[in-house]
């Protein structure tokens, strides 16, 4: 093994190491099921925070954002906002009442406040939903993590994760993983900043991006003649290569290859006119490629040029568009252009598209101030409706604390989310072969290593980076795990199940729980490799945005909430929000074949927009319809949810 390739290792073995030891040491206090559960209800405001912080920033925020910056450009930068102005809505109206209703999980809130454990069953179903769906990203993320620092197949990455974190997890619960969250928030504060610094220092400060796009809008970054490594038919829609429409492409396949499909790019609409029967053809060979080839096979060392062609529309307005390349296997190919130019990157935005709102990500289904909004409403209310990170609210020691703690959490995202943007900005400048690849979501572990040609120095950055990324899957797992862990031993078994069991009985569960849902989340990760980590992170926020969300702000500031009511808004929209994204992603995955309207599309993708005012009005008129069914303690209850504890009304649901 070389020495660039030891060091990024070696930092990634002190990391998991460090991991596990603070997991065992701090494991020594927890006995009882309050530590288990919620870290015996005695953690202070700034281990709380740096704790809350450490889960939260997962790998969507770590790697997912610099990715999407970088892919998508400014567009993707209502993610970062998203995600912190997310925390306002806690700290006005959900984090106070929530602690002081002192329970062990969000279920138990749900069954407390309308005395309904049919409602527990609803509840503890969508912990699962939201648990598995935000597993995913992290488990993408270690995978590519792995890859990308040691060229290890996907699958070693979600491994050592997920082996790693359901031991900690298992063996401490919340009290054991809430010290190793804390630290792992400043590890990856250290990790995103310091390499930055160093990399801006070589590549050029954050200003050189955006003065090389504003100079030319038309422009695409340029690539070398690497060789560009193509993901197969089982990464769709990551194995497509869509060629420049403002160069002429040469495409160089170095190894024996099958093409899946050969399309126009973009999409054309219903009404567009055009020719593209010359656009591509094999250069020096009698080999026949047109642009509606399919299962094509190509013998290596065949040179294909594609050229550009004019598109008009029913309008009578011309563009230009290309072809899309997907490929059916894996496959090692360049990109070059004629007359020794330097060739456009493949799959990349122009500068303008990149530069400026509503560029590729908000606009792609043609409804980008719809999507736009859809994408806010997602993350802020999505923020409030996260099952792992709500339960933390309940290891303060009472509700005033709670809030400063998620005013401290602010600041400390700010400050860390100040630095995710311009990985992507700078991954764009100096390594745009990520785009050819499909790898954007790895910039903050590649952009490193050219610091210094792959030197030391470069392995050096890369593994403190690679590092931080790790801290960010472990950390973020670690809260899932045990929320997830927390719904199975506590609700599921000890609510629903055997009621009658004794805490060591919970105690028992929840790690045998922790086990089996490890396990699962490592097998579910091995299905996602071809999603951006952001985009899924985006969707399950979607799913918490319109289950509870609206449940907590209404069950905390309406007394004529009833269980009806709150129920049926959970269950139409959350589970609709569910079918929509899961839809949308077997439809990327071409597992389904759907013709769906830019309209729908973009509606299904993100379904916030919709699904968060349906759970909100139906928890509403159906409250209003079964008026007679609020709880006749609801004023109490109400009380003990805003009055300040100095007052003597709190008492703690599960003591």
């Amino acid at each position: 093994m070389k020495t660039t390739e030891l060091i990024p290792l070696l930092w990634v073995v002190l990391v998991t190491v460090a991991t596990i030891m603070l997991g065992v040491w701090a494991t020594k206090k927890s006995s009882s099921a309050s530590d288990f559960f919620v870290a015996g209800r005695s953690v202070s405001v700034f281990w709380n925070a740096s704790a809350i912080s450490g889960e939260y920033l997962s790998a969507a925020s770590f790697m997912g954002i610099a990715g999407l910056v970088m892919k998508n450009g400014y567009d993707a930068l209502w993610y970062p906002v998203g995600y912190a102005a997310g925390y306002l809505f806690l700290l006005l109206f959900i984090a106070g009442p929530l602690r002081r209703f002192g329970a062990y999980t969000i279920p138990d809130f749900a069954e407390g406040r309308f005395h309904s454990p049919a409602f527990r069953k609803v509840a503890v179903s969508f912990v699962l939903f939201i648990g598995f769906f935000y597993t995913l990203p992290q488990m993408k993320g270690a995978g590519v993590t792995m890859a990308g620092i040691m060229g290890w197949p996907y699958w070693v990455g979600i491994l050592v994760v997920g082996t790693v974190i359901t031991f900690n997890v298992a063996i401490g619960g919340m009290k054991g993983i809430t010290l190793v969250q804390a630290a792992q928030y400043w590890i990856k504060v250290f990790a995103i900043s310091i390499p930055l610094f160093v990399v801006m220092s070589v590549v050029g400060f954050y200003n050189k991006p955006l003065e090389t796009a504003r100079a030319d809008a038309k422009g695409i970054p340029s690539i070398p003649g690497d060789v560009i490594k193509m993901k197969g038919q089982a990464a769709a829609p990551n194995n497509a290569l869509s060629l420049s429409a403002a160069r002429v492409s040469l495409v160089k396949f170095e190894t024996d290859t099958k093409l899946a499909a050969v399309s126009v790019n973009p999409k054309p609409k219903p009404g567009d006119v055009f020719d593209a029967s010359q656009a591509i053809s094999a250069v020096g060979s009698t080999l026949t490629i047109d642009s509606k080839s399919k299962d094509i096979a190509i013998p290596k060392d065949t040179l294909v040029q594609v050229t550009p062609f004019d598109v008009t529309n029913a309008e009578g307005k011309t563009s230009k568009a290309s072809l899309k390349l997907e490929f059916a296997d894996k496959a090692e190919i360049r990109v070059t252009a004629p007359e020794n130019q330097p060739a456009a990157a493949p799959n990349a935005p122009a500068n303008g598209k990149w530069l400026n709102p509503f560029g590729p990500l908000t606009s792609k289904n043609g409804y980008p101030l719809l999507y736009t909004y859809s994408l806010i409403i997602a993350l802020v209310c999505g923020t409030a409706g996260l099952p792992h990170i709500l339960v933390r609210f309940y290891t303060n020691p009472d509700g005033k604390s709670a809030k400063r703690t998620t005013l401290w959490v602010m600041v400390m995202l700010g400050a860390f989310y100040v630095f995710t943007p311009i990985w992507g900005s700078l991954g764009r400048l100096a390594m745009p072969i990520l785009y050819a690849s499909n790898s954007t979501d790895s910039a903050v572990i590649k952009l490193p290593m050219m610091v210094d040609g792959g030197g030391v120095l470069g392995a050096m950055l890369s593994g403190i980076t690679s590092a931080g990324a790790f801290a960010a899957f472990m950390s973020t797992f670690s809260g899932l795990l045990v929320s997830m862990s927390g719904a199975f031993a506590h609700d599921i078994y000890g609510k629903i199940l055997k009621p009658s069991s004794a805490p060591e009985e919970r105690l028992k569960m929840f790690k045998f729980a922790a086990i089996g849902i490890g396990a699962v989340s490592m097998m579910l990760g091995l299905l996602v490799e071809s999603f951006d980590i952001a985009m899924m992170v985006g969707w399950a926020f979607a799913i918490g945005a319109a289950s509870y969300f609206p449940l907590l702000l209404l069950g905390a500031w309406w007394r004529g909430l009833t269980a009806k009511g709150a129920a049926t808004g959970m269950l139409l929209g959350g589970l609709l929000s569910l079918a929509a994204i899961i839809t949308t992603m077997l439809v990327d995955k071409k597992v389904l074949t759907l013709e769906l309207s830019p309209l729908v599309r973009s509606l299904m993708e993100q379904p916030a927009i919709w699904a968060v005012p349906l759970s909100l009005l139906l928890m509403v008129f159906v409250s209003k319809a079964t008026a007679r069914e609020v709880p006749e303690d609801a004023d109490t209850i109400m009380l003990r949810l805003h009055a300040p504890e100095e007052l003597g009304h709190s008492k703690d649901y599960i003591s």
